[in-house]
């Protein structure tokens, strides 16, 4: 039982450097070339990071702690299953800047400790997401000026990283 945070971190981070490495793989196999330069990026150094925190989980050499409990696990589960609706159906079908402030809100609310029968709070709550959302359009269409993320695997690419233009 004395592994069981080292065998977590372990899988954890293998898990996650299956994902940077598949990203990376994927990003730098779709066309056109030019609207992948910044998934390239983000992806490679996801990856580089993610194959680096998984050798050294390997080779013993992190600090786990004591790994996460049962309900340490069913406290992530609301968030993880919000982020895989996100990646996988909400992106697409709601596009990038709907979609991504539904699931930044709907995360914020999840795992706010603030009261939930408060109307202050949840004005707050939706001033926090306007001012992440505020940040997300001026990162990618102002200051990078880089189609905005999509879908992750899109169908009609086989798979990564779909772009759309700033107009859809």
């Amino acid at each position: 039982m004395s592994d069981l945070p080292r065998n977590q971190h372990i899988a954890a981070s293998g898990v996650i450097a299956a994902v940077g490495i598949t990203l990376a793989y994927v990003s730098f196999t779709q066309e056109p070339a030019g609207a992948f330069v910044f998934p390239r990026l983000i992806a490679t150094v996801f990856a580089v990071l993610a194959i680096w925190t998984f050798v050294k989980a390997l080779l013993g050499r992190t600090r786990v702690g004591h790994g996460l409990s049962g309900q340490e696990m069913r406290n992530l589960l609301p968030g993880l299953t919000v982020t895989l609706i996100y990646a996988f159906w909400a992106a697409k079908e709601l596009g990038f800047y709907t979609a991504t402030t539904i699931a930044f809100f709907l995360l914020l609310t999840l795992y706010d400790p603030a009261s939930h029968t408060s109307g202050k709070t949840w004005i707050k709550r939706v001033m926090i997401t306007a001012g992440f959302m505020a940040v997300m359009y001026g990162l990618f269409a102002l200051l990078l000026n880089v189609f905005t993320p999509r879908e992750i695997f899109p169908k009609a690419a086989g798979g990564g990283f779909g772009v759309q233009s700033r107009e859809n």
